[in-house]
């Protein structure tokens, strides 16, 4: 699992907000969630963005659980997630199982998904299945991305920038924009019924400190995959930047409920 800056995530927060589908916490809203209080796991919580968000949606007492593998950002979560209890779990989450999940109302995860192998997002759909618990996970990257203008060179970049979230990392096939289909069907096999809806970043000039910072991310992460884009690279980002850095960069929520 990726350790992020909190720089990047604060960055990243206001346009995430915006992002989330408000349809999946509606729909979970009309689930019985077995709340005294409601205990919502939330998996690589980052800086606890997706708790400041979600956590008054939910409404009533709650009580989170944050795991992550970064103590620095753990701890910034424990901190600003406000109005709930909080417990912190430091360390890798791809081994949690049903028996870890007992108990827990709801699992959480944002930006997490495309970070995971096709074993562990089976496993994750497992282990909620087992321990009874829905499962709301948001912003996981779609592999699409719209530029205005748009130029020919986008649809090489962009394969480029896929690939590289399907690189195997430390002998892990990631699975970067095939995570949503991945563990929708780990869920439907398993019985669970599925919803998906769209979470684009909408980025223009207001927001040209976080298209800015993601545009030189995404060529960086193109060029490292295929080289032989790197030539272009310079003069393509410059176009990026001096057109005003608008950009929607489509993401997924699902929401997965066991029957």
């Amino acid at each position: 699992m990726s350790t992020f800056a909190p720089e990047w995530l604060s960055l990243r927060e206001k346009a995430d907000a915006e992002a989330r589908a408000v349809d999946l916490v509606d729909r979970l809203l009309k689930i019985d969630l077995n709340r005294d209080p409601l205990v919502v796991r939330d998996l690589g919580c980052g800086t606890g963005s997706l708790g400041r968000w979600l956590a008054g949606r939910l409404g009533g007492p709650q009580h989170w659980v944050l795991h992550d593998r970064d103590p620095r950002l753990l701890s910034i979560a424990a901190a600003t997630v406000s109005g709930v209890t909080i417990e912190t779990h430091e360390g890798d989450l791809t081994g949690l199982t049903g028996a870890d999940f007992a108990g827990t109302s709801l699992v959480t995860a944002s930006a997490l998904l495309d970070l995971l192998t096709a074993d562990e997002v089976d496993a994750l759909a497992g282990a909620c299945v087992d321990a009874g618990c829905p499962a709301l996970f948001t912003l996981s990257v779609a592999g699409r991305v719209e530029f205005e203008p748009a130029e020919s060179l986008d649809g090489d970049f962009a394969a480029a920038f896929n690939a590289h979230q399907r690189r195997v990392v430390d002998g892990r096939r990631l699975l970067g924009p095939d995570a949503v289909a991945a563990i929708s069907e780990a869920f439907e096999r398993r019985g669970a019924e599925v919803t998906a809806s769209p979470s684009p970043w909408r980025l223009g000039p207001e927001q040209a400190a976080l298209a800015g910072e993601w545009l030189r991310g995404w060529v960086e992460a193109a060029v490292e995959q295929e080289p032989e884009l790197a030539a272009d690279a310079p003069a393509y980002l410059r176009r990026k930047l001096d057109n005003g850095r608008r950009v929607v960069v489509h993401h997924t929520d699902l929401l997965a409920v066991p029957r």
